[in-house]
């Protein structure tokens, strides 16, 4: 997961290949939670591994379930049986709705039956997310809940005496319009009232999102509740239910996260399929009917059981009018592939847009424009013409995990003819943990676009100038790869070495560096799938490879592998000629200038650090006669290009250096 400040994802041209879906999100929660109130262990597989799975597997350690997640993918939980293990707690759920709904229903029927007093709170934004209509639900039944914050948004407290008896013998009546998670909650949590006779639920006004209702009842139906539903307005929970541990429970790919790759290749995959793997045709999700919207759309869409198989067809897109009340969350993505179409579009069906992460209506309308659309917003419909001039835009994510993912597919803008191509700022990236985790690695795993498009930024410089600090450093900053070229001119040393090479012969070595497997991520490097390590500063390793580094046939046969590294989003790479001869189109090109005397002085330190004594005029003497070694040589010498930028970092820090270089780089770089 991209943990930085922001993302850029670069133009992109093309997409293909398979991808394993996370689980769903309202599967998983859904699933521990009637775990966690059954009798016995349920073993479940392929659970979300998210923020929000995360702040309702801790809620129920909290409330005494034991939960154990193993090595083998499985997560156990011992549930309750319907008993209270605590009678206190206060519960923090960050922004996850399907964990602070079900839970406040839960929790206020076991208090007001078995006594306690249960404390539910979260983020900012959830403070914001109505839940007052499941409270006036709750309250009837002879739940006490108490609104700590704003009426009719969390932070609640629930409690109770116990011997509590709840008003069940009349329909509970909740309304349907603003959030089918009022209802869920309900259906999921009156089975532990039940016992003395069965439960009604009335809706009230039009059921809403009425796919995750299904869901909810499909999994009840699986811990042993058979609710019968009458229409979408009368739903009953049979006396006596109780909740029974199916054992193992397998949680689908998320249907909403398929979206996002269907999308892709919808709009890319013209050359090979993308494969959507962990949800399909028997899914019980209800957004996987976005792949009929999808195909309304243009798309080539097969669906098997358990993967969807998708390539573009229709080109453009074509422009679709659609209620999308059965689709919210994936309708998302449906606005995006709208900037691809050949006229407007328009999505309705979707208030409740407006209750979610953030107002996503308004949001995505705001993104939207700043990317060159024509955005009409309304109290349930946008309404998308694509853009006449695409913009490199900086997109807010609204700390909302399904704008950060559907918006990064406007970098396949160059499908679209945009002129030039212009690339995606994603603005706090991480907010995909709340679902999607991986989600941008996994995009760039699949997407494709020419080399010429994904930047490179190179340092170079003087030995003990910092040069490898500082790229290790920015490219954290930007969630870019790295190239350690020194590293690579090492580790083919430390090969010679062992293969008895002589490290003076150019053919052999040049031979020995294309036979071997030699891979490089950040910094580790392996060799034939071995990992190397600390002999890899061996004094040997380090004078063999000064040699050989200044061998033309080294140097030739070293190029592709540095070349290979170049890979989405970015690459920064540091050493020798890395700015004048692998990647003379680096758009920053940064050249360290330290003086001999500081750099003397800091190596001096970091020996003495490390108990090793050290004579600076000694150190500075030969950081000197090295430079002029390197800036004679005739192979590779240390010399700035000619479009570098110099740096003289004698007396900045590590985080001084790193900001001018983000600097100079924001300079090349401008986003709406």
């Amino acid at each position: 997961m991209y943990s930085i400040v922001h993302l850029d994802i670069p133009p992109l041209s093309a997409v293909a290949g398979s991808v394993r879906l996370p689980g769903s999100k309202s599967i998983s929660n859904r699933v521990l939670l009637l775990a966690g109130l059954a009798a016995g262990e349920t073993a479940v597989h392929g659970l979300l591994d998210s923020d929000d799975t995360a702040v309702m597997l801790e809620a129920l350690r909290a409330l005494g379930c034991s939960v154990v997640r193993g090595d083998d993918g499985l997560t156990r939980v011992r549930g309750l049986g319907g008993r209270l293990a605590v009678h206190e707690a206060r519960l923090f759920l960050g922004n996850a709705g399907t964990a602070m709904r079900p839970l406040t229903a839960a929790l206020a029927v076991l208090a007001a039956t078995q006594g306690g007093r249960f404390e539910l709170d979260g983020v900012a934004r959830m403070h914001e997310r109505p839940i007052g209509d499941l409270v006036d639900a709750l309250r009837p039944l002879g739940c006490t809940v108490d609104e700590l914050g704003s009426p009719g948004y969390p932070p609640l407290a629930v409690r109770g005496v116990a011997g509590g008896r709840l008003a069940t013998g009349t329909p509970i009546g909740v309304r349907g319009d603003v959030s089918s998670q009022f209802l869920s909650a309900l259906l999921l949590a009156l089975p532990l009232a039940a016992g003395h006779g069965e439960i009604v639920v009335e809706v009230a006004g039009e059921l809403i999102s009425r796919p995750y209702v299904e869901i909810t009842l499909a999994l009840l139906a699986r811990f042993g509740i058979a609710v019968r539903r009458q229409g979408w307005q009368r739903f009953v929970i049979p006396a006596g239910s109780r909740y029974a541990s199916p054992g193992t429970v397998a949680v689908e790919g998320d249907a909403s996260s398929a979206s996002y790759f269907v999308a892709a290749g919808a709009i890319a995959a013209t050359q090979a399929p993308v494969v959507v793997e962990g949800v399909g045709a028997d899914s019980i999700q209800g957004d996987l009917r976005f792949v009929d919207a999808a195909r309304a759309m243009g798309a080539e869409v097969a669906l098997e059981p358990q993967r969807i198989v998708v390539r573009r067809g229709a080109w453009p897109l074509r422009a679709i009018t659609l209620d999308c009340n059965a689709i919210p969350d994936a309708a998302m993505t449906l606005a995006v592939m709208a900037l691809y179409a050949d006229g407007t579009s328009t999505l309705s069906g979707i208030a409740s847009w407006r209750v979610k992460e953030t107002d996503r209506i308004a949001a995505m309308a705001a993104e939207l424009t700043r990317l060159g659309a024509t955005v009409e917003a309304g109290d349930d419909h946008l309404r998308i013409t694509p853009p006449r001039a695409w913009r490199a835009a900086a997109i807010r994510t609204y700390d909302d995990h399904r704008l950060a993912m559907c918006l990064s597919l406007a970098a396949f803008n160059p499908a679209a003819g945009a002129a030039p191509p212009v690339p995606v700022r994603i603005l706090d990236p991480r907010c995909v943990g709340k679902t999607y985790p991986d989600y941008f690695e996994t995009l760039f795993a699949l997407a494709r676009t020419p080399a010429e498009r994904i930047p490179v930024i190179t340092v170079d410089g003087p030995t003990a100038s910092g040069k490898g600090t500082l790229a290790a450093a920015v490219a954290r900053a930007l969630g870019y790869h790295t190239l350690d070229s020194g590293a690579l001119y090492r580790a083919l040393a430390l090969a010679a070495l062992r293969a008895g090479v002589a490290t003076d012969d150019g053919d052999a070595l040049a031979a020995l560096a294309r036979r071997i497997d030699l891979r490089q991520d950040g910094e580790r490097l392996w060799i034939d799938g071995v990992e190397l390590g600390a002999e890899l500063r061996r004094e040997d390793v380090g004078l063999a490879a000064s040699r050989i580094a200044a061998l033309p046939a080294v140097r030739h046969a070293l190029h592709a592998l540095q070349l290979a590294a170049r890979r989405l989003p970015g690459l920064v790479a540091d050493g020798r000629d890395m700015g004048s001869v692998v990647f003379p189109d680096a758009r920053l090109k940064v050249f360290l200038t330290a003086s001999a005397a500081q750099r003397a002085e800091r190596r001096h330190k970091q020996l003495i650090s490390k108990g090793i004594s050290s004579n600076i005029a000694a150190l500075r003497a030969a950081l000197e006669a090295r430079d002029a070694q390197d800036t004679s040589r005739s192979v590779a010498p240390l010399v700035p290009a000619a479009d570098a930028q110099a740096l003289d970092n004698s007396a900045l820090s590590v985080d001084q250096s790193v900001a001018q270089v983000l600097a100079w780089w924001a300079q090349r770089n401008p986003y709406d």
